[in-house]
């Protein structure tokens, strides 16, 4: 049951993490100009609503059904939630974060089942009309039911909130909400239940207390300031760094893992956080939007000017509650060294030790709940210890569910390190608790040096920049047979990173089915649907044959353009190509030049990077 919930948690912070910046564009509007506001401005306080309205609801809408099916998936979200938006005067967060993800869902399952009864060369036809009448139907349901039942929820909810403000119960929130935080259920409750609660509160009273309820960081700070004073050994060492990144940084996940420490703690942060929520009650604090990261910075940026000491008042009384009952707990059993906080040299020897001899590693990969706060602060510490070691090793943070399957070395949070071995089963893991232990990762590296082999990753190969590279363009080749050049073609595209190694048959497969040679001796070689999925990134190569290549009964082309298009941006492609050889002059030029930067300018100027 836990892991469900953490999985929602982490699939609700991938719809909003990404939009993040929208939302404090939106509190920065607000808090600036809204006629409540620090500068009042009647003209530009107009942007509020729109972007509440329609941009935010949308842009989360994409990114949840992007998650599910790529950029096609994003669209349909998007055309489903906009009926939704026709169909309500709230902001319809809770219904983007349904109606993308599900219209994604319907529209790769109705994918699946249509893909291998298209008849050949209708594709494109197909594809886009079926998501056409999907979007239309999607648009009908949400404006008919699923809004109205958003709608019915959302006055339920706010009967219920009303009732706990109305008896100044809603201290008692933090029971769950600090338990849950420490458990890193944070993003899901935070952007899952109380930011949406708090931007229509925002909107009828200027600001929300529930924009305080999880962001607060005076627990964390209570917790991190009594360790310093109670503590020895490591957690002692590490503290003053953690409540620089905690407090001011606003990264909470630091604190985490002193808290799992000693469990007793965890009712220091529930009373620490009831009451900074009881004081933010009594002084009728609140925020104008979600502070994200949670720093004292955001939150004071955030305030309305009237409520800005109400609010600093409240972080600090539940820093204070908490680190006196942190204290009271550590100082009757105070932690003297943390032992296993990091699994040790020797187990880093032991866990290499495991693997061959010849074991490559060409990158290393840092995951926690969100891919944005503590992974990125401990890629970037580890990264300058590389450096130091004078060494070439990559270091990438993500979330724990976009960790590649191919990864070599995973770095995570021990309370994670389940689920991150499920992402990446083959993959050397490594569980930690502080992702600012810099002996640990002295340590790992030592381990490395020793008993690793470190490759060079072709970080063109795996990301490529641009969708027509110079280095594929291939001019004045040699005539081969059709399957060698579109062989030839595919394997450009998978070399650069456009696509995995099956679509090459596809191209091949295609060919078969339906001949790929458009005229004016070009053809444009590209993978059957059964291969899209193979399409990593949308590109194109082009290969010159000046006495051209027999693509059969008589068609000779003397231009092989390779094609990948990620989504139905193939159409694109396609369109660019076709108005770019419509000029005969021009075809003919690109059919002899001897200059690659011709093609690629050429291509350049009809939109194709």
């Amino acid at each position: 049951m836990m892991e469900k919930i953490q999985n929602l948690g982490r699939f609700l912070s991938r719809m909003v993490m990404p939009n993040i910046s929208a939302f404090i564009a939106w509190g920065i509007l607000t808090t600036i100009f809204h006629s409540d506001g620090w500068f009042p401005n009647s003209e530009l306080e107009q942007l509020i609503g729109p972007i509440i309205i329609y941009a935010i609801p949308l842009l989360i809408a994409y990114s949840g059904g992007k998650a599910i099916y790529g950029t096609r998936g994003g669209v349909i979200g998007v055309i489903g939630t906009m009926g939704l938006i026709a169909g309500s005067d709230i902001p319809m967060f809770i219904g983007a974060m349904l109606m993308g993800p599900l219209g994604a869902y319907i529209l790769k399952k109705m994918d699946l089942a249509i893909k291998d009864h298209i008849p050949t060369g209708f594709e494109m036809l197909v594809t886009n009309f079926s998501a056409g009448f999907l979007g239309v139907l999607l648009t009908i349901v949400a404006y008919k039911a699923v809004g109205p039942l958003i709608a019915i929820l959302n006055e339920v909810l706010k009967s219920g909130v009303t009732l706990v403000l109305d008896r100044s119960l809603l201290f008692l929130a933090s029971i769950f909400i600090e338990p849950g935080k420490v458990l890193f259920l944070n993003n899901a409750i935070n952007h899952g239940v109380l930011s949406p609660l708090g931007i229509q509160d925002a909107l009828a009273n200027g600001s929300s207390i529930f924009f305080l309820l999880e962001t607060n960081p005076g627990p964390g700070l209570g917790i991190l300031l009594a360790y310093w004073f109670y503590s020895k050994g490591t957690a002692r060492d590490n503290a003053p760094s953690a409540m620089i990144i905690h407090f001011f940084g606003g990264i909470h996940e630091i604190y985490f893992p002193f808290v799992v420490m000693r469990p007793a703690l965890f009712g220091a942060v529930i009373v620490g956080g009831m009451s900074g929520v009881f004081s933010f009650q009594l002084l009728g604090a609140g925020l104008r939007a979600t502070p994200s990261p949670g720093s004292i910075f955001a939150l004071m940026a955030m305030a309305p000017k009237s409520e800005l000491i109400a609010v600093v008042i409240g972080v600090v009384i539940s820093t204070a509650i908490t680190f006196i009952l942190a204290c009271l707990i550590l100082k009757r059993s105070p932690i003297v060294e943390i032992e296993d906080e990091f699994e040790v040299s020797e187990n880093y020897t032991a866990l290499f030790k495991g693997r061959a001899d010849d074991f490559r590693i060409s990158k290393i990969t840092f995951a926690c709940d969100a891919g944005m706060g503590s992974s990125a602060l401990g890629a970037s510490l580890l990264t300058r210890i590389i450096k130091q070691n004078q060494m070439t090793l990559p270091v990438v943070n993500v979330s724990i569910d976009a960790i590649p399957s191919d990864s070599d070395l995973v770095i995570t949070y021990s309370d994670l390190i389940g689920r991150a071995k499920k992402q990446a089963p083959n993959a050397i893991h490594v569980g930690i608790k502080d992702f600012l232990n810099k002996e640990a990762y002295e340590q790992l590296i030592e381990a490395i040096k020793a008993y690793c082999i470190i490759t060079e990753v072709n970080m063109e190969k795996s990301k490529p920049s641009e969708i027509l590279m110079k280095t594929n363009i291939i001019l004045n080749r040699a005539t081969v047979s059709m399957e060698e050049a579109i062989k030839h073609a595919g394997e450009l595209l998978y070399n650069s990173g456009y696509v995995g190694e099956a679509y090459i048959e596809g191209m091949l497969a295609r060919e078969e089915k339906f001949s790929t040679y458009i005229g004016n001796n070009v053809a444009i070689p590209h993978g059957e649907n059964s291969v899209k999925d193979c399409i990593m990134e949308s590109g194109i190569v082009v290969v010159q044959y000046p006495n051209g290549v027999s693509f059969g009964d008589g068609k000779l082309a003397k231009l092989v353009i390779g094609i990948a298009g990620k989504g139905n941006e193939h159409i694109q492609l396609l369109a660019n190509i076709a108005e770019a050889i419509e000029d005969e002059s021009i075809l003919e030029k690109m059919l002899t030049t001897n200059n690659p930067d011709y093609i690629y300018e050429l291509f350049s100027s009809e939109g194709m990077m």
